[in-house]
């Protein structure tokens, strides 16, 4: 399959191998790459265990989430939903926090709905808007 991986010492290869380091370099140079690489390598050379703690505990951390996330997928139910059923659930338990919201004030003493319901009521012909100030 494909063409055969090419050898860097390959003569075929080689004016082509050398063309792609060398625009790798001037890349490099172009963003700093060079200059950020020779700074982690002095690092690691001067401080080996501190370095290396750094990149295990990198690793490490990364096998841990990848484990957890592993275990959240595990633990999930087995009920697979389409898009469509998420988006009903979603809208049927809108639809009952408003009804029960709606049912909690007709449950209001018929004090406090009445002193309600004329507020929404003058709200409603000032458009929100009211000169006179309520307590």
């Amino acid at each position: 399959m494909g063409e055969k991986m090419p050898d860097k010492d390959d003569p075929q290869y080689k004016e082509r191998y050398e063309k792609d380091v060398d625009a790798g370099r001037r890349f490099a140079r172009w963003s700093g790459l060079d200059r950020l690489a020779a700074m982690v390598q002095d690092f690691a050379n001067k401080h080996t265990k501190i370095f290396l703690a750094i990149v295990f505990g990198f690793v490490i951390l990364c096998f841990s989430m990848n484990v957890y996330r592993m275990g959240l997928v595990w633990s999930h139910s087995g009920e697979r939903k389409s898009a469509v059923e998420q988006q009903d659930e979603l809208i049927k338990n809108r639809h009952r926090r408003v009804k029960k919201a709606v049912s909690s004030v007709h449950c209001m003493p018929p004090s406090i709905n009445k002193d309600f319901q004329e507020s929404v009521t003058k709200n409603n012909q000032d458009n929100g808007l009211s000169d006179t100030k309520e307590d």
